[in-house]
C-alpha cells in the first residue's frame, strides 16, 4: 500500500485555514500539492483554539504548522525560533534569523512555562499505540534494544503538565503498533492509574500522520478524525496494528476528508515560511 502517492488522482473541495484570498483567486486542488502540504495544515489545525499558549512543535512539518496557524487563524500564539527566543513575525524555517524578540526562553523560563501548563508541544513518535503511549526511546527490549533512539527526553513531563500532540510522518505497522516497546510519553491507560495530581492536566490533542488525523475517544482509545484525500479507511487500517475506532455516528464512508491548504496558505508556505521546501526533505 502506498496511499499518499494516490493523492494526485482526485481533487477535493475542502479548503484549509482562515487565510484571506486575493480577488478572483482559484483554490488549489489535491493534484497541485503533496501530502506534506496537507500535513502542515493538519498540524496547524492542532493548535486552533490555543490562544496565547506557547506553541512548541518539533520537526519541520510541525514547526511550519505552528507558524502557519499563527499567521492565519491564531495570531496570539507564542512561537519560538526553535532555540531560545519567542519571536514576532512570520519567519522561514532553516534560515538564520534577525528576529523581533518577544521574550527570551532560557531553560529556566521554559520549565516554568511547562509546569504552568501554558504550552502545547507537538512531538514525534517512533511508536504509538491505541491509548496514545509514545515511544522515542528504543526499539526492542530496553535491556538490549535493537535500536537506541532519543531516550525518554521530556515526554513524561510534557504529558503530565500540558497538552501534547504527535506527528508521525510514516504511518505503518512499525509505527502504529499494538504495544509500544518502551513508554516515553504515557497514554490514557497509564494515566488513569495515577493520582489526580499527576493526571488532571493530561491531554493528547491530535495525532497527525501521512495518512490521516486522529484523536481519542472518551474511553481513551485512538479514533479517526479525518483521512487525507484519496486515502480509505481500509488503507489506514491495513497500516495500523490495532483496530481504529470511528466516532459515534460516523461510518467508514462518512469519515471527513482532511482539508487541503488554500491558495493563500500555499503562498505563505512557498514564499515566506518555507521558501527552500524543507517540508519535502
Amino acid at each position: 500500500m502506498n496511499a499518499p502517492d494516490k493523492q494526485k488522482d482526485k481533487p477535493v473541495s475542502d479548503s484549509g485555514s482562515d487565510s484571506k484570498l486575493p480577488p478572483n483567486s482559484k483554490e488549489p486542488q489535491v493534484q497541485d500539492m503533496q501530502v506534506q502540504d496537507i500535513c502542515v495544515l493538519a498540524c496547524a489545525e492542532a493548535f486552533r483554539g490555543d490562544g496565547s499558549m506557547l506553541c512548541n512543535p518539533i520537526g519541520n512539518i510541525p514547526l511550519l504548522g505552528g507558524r502557519l496557524a499563527r499567521a492565519t487563524f491564531e495570531p496570539d500564539l507564542i512561537c519560538s525560533d526553535a532555540v531560545s527566543l519567542a519571536v514576532l513575525g512570520d519567519y522561514p524555517i532553516g534560515q538564520p534569523l534577525d528576529p523581533i524578540v518577544e521574550s527570551y526562553l532560557p531553560y529556566r523560563t521554559m520549565f516554568d512555562i511547562v509546569w504552568s501548563g501554558k504550552r502545547h508541544v507537538m512531538m514525534g513518535a517512533s511508536q504509538i499505540d491505541i491509548y496514545g503511549n509514545q515511544n522515542i526511546a528504543a526499539i526492542g527490549d530496553w535491556k538490549k534494544p535493537k535500536a537506541q533512539l532519543l531516550g525518554l527526553r521530556g515526554a513524561p513531563g510534557n504529558l503530565i503538565n500540558h497538552k501534547t500532540s504527535y506527528f508521525v510522518p510514516n504511518h505503518s505497522l512499525n509505527s502504529f503498533v499494538e504495544k509500544v516497546d518502551i513508554v516515553s510519553g504515557p497514554g490514557y491507560d497509564k494515566m488513569k492509574d495515577l493520582p489526580e495530581s499527576a493526571s488532571k492536566y493530561f491531554e493528547i490533542g491530535t495525532v497527525v500522520s501521512n495518512l490521516g488525523v486522529f484523536n481519542f475517544s472518551k474511553e481513551g482509545k485512538m479514533q479517526v478524525k479525518s483521512l487525507h484525500p484519496n486515502v480509505s479507511f481500509a488503507d489506514v487500517q491495513a497500516a495500523t496494528a490495532f483496530p481504529l475506532l470511528l466516532p459515534d455516528g460516523i461510518t467508514e464512508e462518512g469519515i471527513p476528508t482532511t482539508p487541503i491548504p488554500t491558495e493563500a496558505d500555499m503562498e505563505l508556505l512557498n514564499n515566506t515560511l518555507d521558501p527552500n521546501g524543507l517540508r519535502y526533505m
